[in-house]
């Protein structure tokens, strides 16, 4: 959504002051979530004792407890809306969101995820589908390792253009489905509404 007009950041405050209040921030949200997982009981990293910069097995243990696994294209895709969120709102009020502000929108909305999605409640949700039989929860290393991913995705798409943006998710939504017969979009339906046809369908993969 590069051009799009979203950001503003004629703001009359020095830039440089500006970004290091921002980036203050961002680390600040970032480290406050970290520590509210740990308060949670989220284990630090993976119980296995090791921290794998891959971990391609979904229907293990191991899955969401490493930096990236097959769930990170999701969160990349959340930057990607969250940026087009941004550029909604700003195109709703009349005038574009400060950039940094519109960043840290985001980057709350993906911290505040992140907390709930490690409740019971959604944990238990998660596991009643044949996918996530395994799930237990993030580590909170991959929590945070999440986070990064939405951060790389609202950037890129603040970069590139839309059909590439668009492209893009489609084909990493595509290519997850595929390969582990689950996305962001399947992860959404099974965790709002369930469908049989697609949990015996995920149950074959």
């Amino acid at each position: 959504m590069a051009g799009a007009a979203v950001l503003n950041d004629r703001t009359g405050e020095p830039q440089g002051r500006r970004t290091m209040l921002f980036a203050g921030l961002a680390l600040g949200l970032v480290a406050l979530t970290a520590l509210i997982l740990l308060g949670m009981g989220r284990t630090p990293i993976c119980t296995c004792g090791t921290v794998e910069f891959w971990h391609g097995t979904v229907k293990d243990s191991g899955n969401s407890q490493h930096l990236t696994d097959w769930y990170t294209p999701s969160h990349i895709i959340h930057g990607f809306l969250f940026y087009c969120g941004a550029w909604l709102i700003g195109l709703l009020r009349g005038r574009p969101l400060p950039l940094g502000v519109a960043f840290l929108l985001a980057l709350g909305a993906e911290c505040a995820w992140e907390v709930v999605e490690n409740t019971n409640l959604i944990i238990d949700r998660y596991r009643a589908t044949n996918i996530a039989l395994d799930y237990y929860g993030d580590s909170v290393i991959n929590s945070v390792s999440d986070i990064v991913a939405m951060i790389a995705g609202f950037w890129l798409a603040r970069i590139w253009p839309v059909w590439l943006t668009v492209a893009v998710a489609l084909l990493m939504e595509a290519i997850v489905g595929y390969w582990i017969r689950d996305n962001l979009a399947l992860n959404i339906i099974m965790l709002v509404y369930p469908v049989e046809a697609i949990n015996q369908w995920q149950a074959g993969s």
